[in-house]
């Protein structure tokens, strides 16, 4: 591998973390900070938030050298996650959280727009985020019940800070993307399939990140495992985002991609409600929390890729797009899981009010095959 390409999977692993992390630590940064598990859960909807906006925010910095765009991205990976570290309070925090996503984005759809490397820089995307939820997730989940989960983000920002210098030493100078200009990137969304692939990746997501955002108190609440057993059990829903990516990628290279994650979001109407009543049973629950998150990445993994198709003169607008979808949709997820909740209705239900969302997503999916051939 190109040392370039290291820094680049380096800074996508640390955002890997920071992404993901929070959903294995959630109970403790609860009880430390003393607010509910519902508020709590704004911490993972603030970071979608920086992604969501950080995103588009690399279509105003279109004309910086990629050099200085990726030194200056890795640069808020390590001080935003140092902030989250030595936040004093829940506000702070929440700050800090949608601080450390604004690279998240920028960083991924950078790569996109790679010419002659994309293959490899989506290699390098992958590779990073896979090591992130295999190994990142689950170590920094141990680091928490072992010691804080403080330490968790101060490891993020070193990571950061060694893609930054990774970056600094190992990337050659390169010139500016060509530019279309603003109204060049945004001619592609005049037409119907992009819009259904943002509603596939939208509700998509939202199917089961709604349920993802609490999974730690759902098993340490409901299904009664140990805070120590978050560590193995995220290390489960990792192995299932990789399988889901790694099957759903050689289904759609097989066949339509818009099927086959059509197909997926028509499974997640199924798993969310019974898993919903399978919550407080162990093996039934890691088993289906399992197939969720293969779903989740499955859906996700091979519409990244076709967006390019339908994104002619705005591909990097066609993936900042793609990141707005995927990270306000977490957030929103977030935000209607922890509403459930409140309502009374358990902390399982989350997984409950995925169900719409799973139908609204395979709807869409299924109307881009049928009729736009995809």
């Amino acid at each position: 591998m190109k040392k370039s390409l290291l820094a680049l999977a380096i800074g996508t692993f640390a955002l890997g973390i920071a992404e993901f992390a929070m959903m294995g630590i959630l109970s403790a940064v609860a009880r430390e900070l003393d607010v509910s598990i519902v508020k709590a859960g704004n911490l993972i909807s603030a970071y979608s938030a920086g992604v969501a906006i950080g995103a588009p925010g690399l279509i105003l910095l279109r004309r910086w050298p990629l050099k200085r765009l990726l030194l200056l991205l890795t640069a808020m990976i390590a001080v935003g996650n140092a902030a989250a570290a030595l936040s004093p309070g829940y506000y702070t925090l929440l700050a800090a959280r949608f601080v450390s996503g604004l690279p998240h984005g920028a960083i991924v759809c950078s790569r996109l727009a790679d010419v002659g490397k994309g293959a490899q820089a989506v290699a390098v995307m992958v590779g990073g985020m896979t090591v992130a939820n295999v190994v990142g997730v689950p170590g920094a989940t141990f680091v928490t019940n072992v010691i804080s989960w403080r330490v968790a983000f101060a490891i993020v920002s070193f990571f950061g800070m060694l893609a930054f210098a990774g970056m600094r030493a190992w990337v050659p100078y390169l010139k500016p993307l060509p530019d279309s200009g603003l109204k060049g990137q945004l001619r592609f969304l005049r037409h119907a399939e992009p819009w259904l692939v943002y509603a596939g990746v939208f509700f998509g997501q939202a199917s089961v990140y709604t349920y993802l955002s609490y999974i730690d108190p759902v098993m340490t609440e409901v299904a009664g495992f140990s805070a120590a057993s978050m560590s193995w059990i995220m290390v489960v829903a990792g192995l299932g985002m990789v399988v889901g990516n790694m099957l759903a990628g050689k289904l759609s290279d097989r066949y339509s991609a818009a099927l086959v994650t059509g197909i997926l979001a028509a499974c997640v109407v199924v798993i969310m409600p019974v898993l919903y009543l399978c919550a407080s049973m162990k093996v039934p629950v890691v088993i289906l929390s399992f197939v969720a998150t293969a779903c989740l990445f499955g859906i996700g993994g091979p519409l990244q890729y076709i967006i390019v198709r339908y994104a002619k003169g705005g591909e990097m607008l066609g993936g900042a797009g793609i990141q707005i979808a995927f990270n306000v949709s977490n957030a929103i997820a977030a935000v209607l899981g922890g509403a459930a909740i409140h309502a009374g209705f358990g902390i399982a239900s989350p997984a409950l009010a995925g169900i719409p969302c799973a139908v609204i997503g395979a709807a869409a999916l299924f109307i881009l095959h049928y009729r736009y051939k995809a």
